[in-house]
């Protein structure tokens, strides 16, 4: 399933908020189809993806979005994984739909990109669009 993310070959991705109950079979995929390693929050490089691993009680999800746009591409998704529901530390979506329009982000999409987390699809809004 992710292929269905739009990374390819050579493309950069900025991971965040990683953490021990990430799904890592999903994470590897990943890297086999963009051939390269994910980017740390220490990165200061122009990246084409932002992975953001999200769960109930992570923070301030607007803080979050508007540091992983100061690294992201112009035409670049954020996608935001979260738990699916019944599952430890789900996130409501109503959390995301709220946080995205602050952040200057538009929802998009979402998929359930594997056995327990969903992805939303964030983009930048398009400058003059309201």
């Amino acid at each position: 399933m992710p292929s269905r993310l739009g990374v390819a070959q050579g493309d950069l991705v900025l991971e965040v908020g990683y953490d021990d109950e990430c799904d890592d079979e999903l994470r590897a995929s990943i890297k086999a189809i963009t051939g390269t390693e994910f980017l740390g929050s220490d990165n200061h490089e122009v990246v084409d993806a932002v992975i953001l691993w999200w769960r109930d009680g992570d923070g301030d999800l607007v803080d979050e979005l508007v540091d992983a746009l100061t690294y992201l591409s112009e035409a670049g998704p954020i996608w935001v994984l979260t738990p699916k529901l019944g599952r430890p530390y789900h996130v409501e979506p109503s959390e995301i739909q709220d946080a995205a329009p602050t952040a200057g982000l538009s929802q998009t999409s979402t998929i359930p990109i594997s056995k327990d987390w969903t992805a939303t699809r964030l983009v930048a809004r398009k400058a003059g669009k309201r």
